[in-house]
């Protein structure tokens, strides 16, 4: 993570797409073994965008019988490490999250410290406890094959838990930065492989995420990370990797713009939100070019902001940061994203900063996104705004109920007409996360006439329509 865990230790589209990437297949529940929740099969490759339909003007068109695929289930992921911990009292508060997956140890911290075993038994069972699926980063710098294969022993061999995501290192671009170091692609690629190698001969079920490059990665080439002799280090990567890879991964903190520049403004959130779908698309085109194959992709940490800051109008904190993360997600969603890790789950007494879903004093507005997210399907279907700042993402469930949900970015209360093809609105269980409602449940509630639909500024509202 772009340096902010540095910070810690000092100071602690385009609106919605016209058309989202194309159907594919993701992992489904396989068995369930113990300790652990269920496991899913590997990832499969993740199709790109075959057809491409227009938004229609001033409406937003929902179409249920365009099916686009399965949502993953691991979008609605987090971080979490023992460097931090549920605040006291507060362990209610996560376990209701409906955090999907889990990230570990999170950040540098794995480094610049050997995971333990203890370490690792606390953190499986708080998966237990959260029905979380874990994602294990094994250390790279400092570290050795012979450690990473015993802790792939200790975990699935010896103990049974069956953990299939790994990764090797965090943020390996920076690595340079560090004193002392001397750190380069060619470098990378050969450490990164060796512990692979290590790691599968011990269980050769397990998947590898990578590279893990820090969070200032985008669409645009020219800006995005390179090695001293002017390496690309995705591509590098890439080249070198990409077969042991099974998932490609990278973060993302798009503020502050630099270290001395201020924190991210609410205009300066909504204008980033269209970066988040050139990045994927920029990225799976990148690895088939490369590689010669389509490879899943994951965000395996993001925020708004890098640096702990907080009491700001667009900081993780704020309110509004909710609003853009739901959009963020949302966005993923449609670009087929196999995992999103948001940064941080906990942020507990003595930490400092913006970060964290649950503190000290309570939860932050973003970990109402994820109730508000519970409520929507697994089954993508079309759906597409003609309205500025105005979005709309819609599923179904498994027994055919379609979910709508609708994110008005504007400062304004909005009436906007919904269109859904073959379907007569009439009623639908309502949703709303907004300045005075937390994710609550407005019962059923009938649309208007006309169709129109009233959202509240600043706000989430997701409708639940029946067969």
């Amino acid at each position: 993570m772009r340096r902010h865990l540095f910070l810690i230790l000092i100071a602690l589209v385009l609106l919605t797409a016209c058309m989202p990437a194309g159907p594919t297949s993701l992992p489904s529940p396989t068995d369930t073994p113990t300790p652990l929740p269920s496991r899913t099969a590997a990832p499969t490759s993740l199709s790109s965008p075959t057809v491409t339909l227009t938004p229609v003007p001033d409406v937003l068109y929902v179409d249920p019988g365009m099916e686009l695929g399965p949502i993953s289930p691991y979008v609605y992921g987090s971080n979490y490490g023992p460097w931090t911990a549920v605040p006291a009292g507060k362990m209610e508060d996560a376990l209701q999250s409906h955090v999907t997956t889990l990230r570990y140890p999170g950040g540098e911290w794995g480094d610049s410290n050997d995971v333990q075993t203890y370490h690792l038994d606390a953190f499986l069972n708080l998966c237990k406890q959260m029905g979380a699926i874990p994602t294990i980063s094994v250390r790279l710098l400092g570290g050795t094959p012979e450690a990473a294969a015993e802790l792939v022993r200790y975990a699935n061999i010896e103990q049974g838990y069956k953990i299939r995501y790994w990764s090797i290192g965090n943020e390996p671009d920076l690595y340079e930065g560090r004193p002392n170091v001397d750190y380069d692609t060619a470098r990378f690629n050969q450490e990164w492989r060796a512990i692979a190698v290590a790691m599968k001969a011990v269980d050769p079920t397990i998947l590898f995420l990578g590279p893990e490059l820090h969070g200032t990665y985008t669409s645009n080439f020219a800006t995005n990370p390179k090695d001293t002799a002017g390496r690309d280090w995705m591509i590098e990567f890439l080249k070198a990797n990409g077969d042991m890879t099974d998932i490609v991964t990278y973060h993302r903190y798009p503020f502050p713009l630099s270290n001395y520049a201020d924190n991210a403004t609410i205009g300066d959130l909504r204008q980033d939100l269209p970066e988040w779908t050139r990045t994927v698309r920029y990225l799976r085109d990148l690895i088939r070019e490369t590689t010669g194959r389509e490879l899943p992709i994951a965000v395996t940490e993001a925020s708004s902001h890098y640096t702990p800051a907080s009491q700001g109008e667009g900081t993780p904190d704020s309110f509004y940061n909710a609003i853009w993360w739901a959009d963020v997600l949302g966005r993923l969603i449609d670009e087929n994203i196999f995992m999103v890790n948001q940064w941080l789950l906990t942020n507990a007494s003595g930490q400092s900063g913006g970060w964290g879903l649950v503190t000290i004093s309570g939860v932050r507005p973003t970990y109402y996104v994820y109730q508000m997210y519970s409520h929507f399907g697994n089954e993508q279907v079309y759906a597409s705004s003609g309205v500025a700042e105005v979005t709309v993402y819609a599923a179904k469930r498994e027994d055919g109920t379609l979910t709508i949900l609708v994110i008005n970015l504007s400062d304004t209360e909005q009436h906007i007409p919904l269109q859904v093809r073959g379907v007569a609105l009439s009623r639908a269980e309502v949703w709303l996360f907004d300045a005075t409602h937390n994710a609550e449940d407005l019962g059923q509630q009938s649309f208007s006439l006309d169709g129109a639909l009233v959202l509240p500024a600043q706000s989430i509202t997701l409708y639940a329509i029946g067969k």
